[in-house]
Parts: structure tokens; C-alpha cells; sequence
């Protein structure tokens, strides 16, 4: 029997870590088998600032996950985010020895190691290398530049860099949790795998996920991801501004964003009142849905305006550099009313709300298809891109425990023989990667055993 490739997502964020159990079905599609959730305890603005809680939350996500699909798991994709994420541009180049040798691998890797090299800031890490355009002797603008001669090879990188404490701290808390870590993804690039299509990605878009700690951007054009930012605010921050302002607990300022909430103060009529139960046996308190309005409408223009400086900083006004696609939302705070409208009025762009439901199976619950699933479901098709087998049905764990049988020398050797043929046929017949995604794979592999080294050691 054919194994099942089982991807596992974790997304750690600062209201809620969801584990997310899926695999491709016959038609290409994402079928989710099961989805564990939890409040988030430790963590944020998206980096862990409590390793037991953390830890228990994680444990209590897989848990529920593997409760529901009844698959047992082995280790995760996880999402790197957070305000120590920050990305900058570097151009570098390698001059080849032998000019009539056409350039392959080795030479882009070679250059890749010469920009990981780079001096970053002190307890800070290169964790993303992601190639751009290449130049050869002086001709720009090349995608793919394996098989081509040349002696200079040029390449204009974008290069993400975190704080090494903080990844490790989150490595350090999946290992905790007794599963394994087989791979990191920078959070806005998971969403935009769930969110964006490739022709909004040719045509230029910025992706803004708005997230309960932080909101990320990710902006693409012509294909290629441009710029990346973390901003240090999201949905926490308003629902902290409306218990504020209308002096009630936490929990009543998130139901209240959450169902009577709307970034427009003009939709709401002054005598729009809602009535919150007062503590132990105080008098009701009545809220002004107009007032509730304005301060959320105030932070949302706050967040919006410092996306749209990163937005400006990348040079959208450029006509080269233009966002035809505009704006696409998503996270959890997409969800507020009438935030697509006041975008489009801050900035004057295109926008649309970003579901992760193109890459779903039909009989998906509906649930997922939510802007608050983009992330896991982009950490679950990064893990099956990644070919990984992550989770074993609980019922094949059991039996491995139960097996006396045992299979015929001949027959054993015949069928790994026919086996390994398999695996060979397989990999001529699979399509051939592009050189941004080679570089992406290693790079990740790289960077995922060297934190497993660092914690092993650390033990």
C-alpha cells in the first residue's frame, strides 16, 4: 500500500497556537483531517516569553489535533513571526574561475554561503535567503540562471533576519512537547501560499495579515517576494483600547469588538446601545456602539498607516514597482467589519479579503476556510511541498508494536527492490524545481539542523 503524505502545520500566535493535520487529495486540494486549538498562554507579539505555558498549550493543539483525525504525530512546520523579524536587500556577486563551464548549483550555492556570511547585529541570525533577480556579465533581469555561461554571477537577495534566542526558544518548546521540528516558514509567506494566487504575485500585491500580536506584510511582484515586514500591533492592541475606554474586563472588550465591533464609525446611529452584565452584582453597564466605533476605528487607522509607510518604503508609487492586485487581508483582524472599505480609503488601493478556501477540498468545513486559518493551512502545503510524512495513523502505531509475522527473505528482497525502482521512476517523472526553490529547500534544511544541533547540545 501506497504511504499517505501526512503534513503537519503549527502555527504559534499570540491568541492561539492551531495544529493542523492535512494531506492532498486525488484533484490536487488540501483535505484537513483534523484541527487542534488553544489559547495561547506564553507568547507575545509572537515571540514566547513563558516556555512552560507555551509548552502546555502546544501539548493541548496536538493533542485535540490528533484527538480528531486520529493520526499520531511526529513532528511540525512551524511559523516564525514576531517584532524581532526584519528584512533587508543585498546585491552580492562570485567571479567563476572557468567562464566556458556553464553555471550550475554549486556556483548559486557558493554565493548564497558568501550571503550568509553577512554581519548582522549582535544575537541576530540570517533565517531567510530568498533570491530575486540574477545578473550574468551584466545582463539583468534573469529568472533562472542554471545552464547559462558567464563569469560574473550577480544576485539581488531578500534577506530576513530574526533574533536566534527567540527561534530557538520556539525550537526549544517543540521539542518539549515531544515532537520533532522538520521545518520553519516565515509566517506571511505561509499566508500568501494560502491566500494569493500567481497571477496576483506577477502582477504585484501586498499581503497584510493581521494577526493578534503582530501584523505581517509580504509584498510580491513579478513573481518574487520584494519586502517583508513585521509591525508590533494587532488585534490585542484594540481590544485593549475598548476595555480601556469603556471600562469593562478583557473578555467582554473581545466579544464586543468581535460582534458588534466595525471599523467605520459612520455605519453606527447614536442610539445604538448594547447592555454588558455588570461584575458581581453591579448595575449593567450600556455601551455606545458608536463610541465602541471610534476607538476601534482610531487603532485600525494606526496599524493600517504603518503598513502603508512599509508599503511606501518598498516604492509602490515607482510605475516598475506598481501593486496592481492592490491589497489583500487576512488573519483574524480581516474579519472586523468594514475594514476592507477603510483600507481602501487609507490607501487608496484595490482591496480584498484573503480566504485560504481555493487550496481546500469541497467537503472542508467551513470553518477553515476562515481568514484565521491562512497561516495553518500555508504551514500545512509548505510541509507537503516539503514531501514529509509527518503524522502515522494511531491504528499502524498500534499494530507496529504487534507484529509477529514475519515476511519470506526472497519476498522482502523482491519488494524493496521493486520499491527502489519505484522511488527512481518517481524522481525522473517529478517536475523540476526552480532554482528560488532549491535554494529555499536547502537553505531551510540547513537552518532547521542547526537549531536541532544548538538544542541537543544545549541538553
Amino acid at each position: 500500500m501506497e504511504k499517505e503524505n501526512i503534513a503537519v502545520g503549527l502555527d504559534i500566535g499570540t491568541t492561539k497556537i492551531v495544529a493542523m493535520i492535512g494531506k492532498k487529495n486525488e484533484y490536487g486540494k488540501l483535505e484537513i483531517l483534523g484541527v487542534g486549538k488553544s489559547k495561547s498562554l506564553g507568547v507575545a507579539r509572537g515571540v514566547v516569553n513563558n516556555i512552560t505555558q507555551t509548552i502546555q498549550s502546544i501539548q493541548q493543539a496536538i493533542n485535540e489535533a490528533e484527538t480528531n483525525s486520529g493520526y499520531k504525530i511526529k513532528d511540525v512546520v512551524v511559523g516564525i513571526a514576531g517584532q524581532h523579524i526584519r528584512s533587508i536587500q543585498h546585491t552580492d556577486y562570485i567571479s567563476r574561475s572557468n567562464p566556458e563551464e556553464v553555471i550550475g548549483g554549486d556556483d548559486i550555492q557558493l554565493l548564497i554561503d558568501q550571503v550568509n556570511k553577512l554581519a548582522m547585529l549582535p544575537g541576530e541570525e540570517i533565517i531567510h535567503v530568498l533570491p530575486q533577480e540574477f545578473k550574468i556579465d551584466g545582463q539583468s533581469e534573469i529568472k533562472e540562471p542554471i545552464g547559462m555561461y558567464g563569469g560574473r554571477l550577480e544576485s539581488s537577495f531578500h534577506v530576513v533576519v530574526g533574533q536566534a534566542s527567540s527561534i530557538r526558544n520556539v525550537g526549544r518548546c517543540i521539542q518539549s512537547s515531544g515532537i520533532e521540528l522538520s521545518g520553519l516558514t516565515l509566517e506571511p509567506l505561509a499566508s500568501s501560499d494560502a491566500v494569493l494566487s500567481q497571477e496576483e504575485k506577477e502582477a504585484g500585491v501586498a499581503l497584510i495579515d493581521i494577526g493578534g500580536g503582530t501584523t505581517d506584510l509580504a509584498i510580491f511582484k513579478d513573481g518574487i517576494i520584494r519586502h517583508t515586514a513585521v509591525i508590533p500591533f494587532g488585534g490585542n492592541v484594540i481590544t485593549d483600547d475598548i476595555k480601556e475606554g469603556c471600562s469593562i474586563i478583557e473578555k467582554q472588550a473581545e466579544l464586543l469588538k468581535v460582534k458588534f465591533g466595525s471599523a467605520w464609525p459612520g455605519e453606527n446611529k447614536d442610539n445604538e446601545i448594547v447592555s454588558i452584565p455588570g461584575l458581581r452584582g453591579r448595575e449593567p453597564k450600556e455601551i455606545s456602539l458608536k463610541n465602541l466605533s471610534k476607538i476601534i476605528h482610531a487603532r485600525v487607522v494606526e496599524i493600517i498607516e504603518q503598513v502603508f509607510t512599509e508599503v511606501k518604503a518598498y516604492g509602490h508609487e515607482d510605475p516598475r514597482k506598481k501593486l496592481i492586485a492592490g491589497i489583500v487581508l487576512t488573519g483574524g483582524g480581516a474579519q472586523l467589519k468594514h475594514i476592507k472599505q477603510l483600507v481602501e480609503y487609507i490607501t487608496g488601493m484595490d482591496t480584498r479579503i484573503g480566504y485560504p478556501n481555493e487550496h481546500l477540498a469541497g467537503n472542508s468545513d467551513e470553518e477553515f476556510s476562515s481568514p484565521l486559518y491562512a497561516t495553518a493551512v500555508g504551514l500545512v502545503m509548505n510541509s507537503i511541498s516539503n514531501n514529509t510524512q509527518s503524522a502515522t495513523r494511531k491504528e499502524e502505531v498500534v499494530s507496529q508494536r504487534n507484529v509477529f509475522y514475519r515476511e519470506p527473505v526472497v519476498e522482502t528482497v523482491e519488494r524493496i527492490q521493486q520499491e527502489v525502482e519505484e522511488v527512481e521512476t518517481q524522481s525522473y517523472s517529478k517536475k523540476e524545481e526552480s532554482t528560488g526553490e532549491k535554494i529555499k529547500r536547502s537553505f531551510f534544511d540547513r537552518y532547521v539542523d542547526k537549531i536541532k544541533d544548538f538544542l541537543d547540545n544545549a541538553e
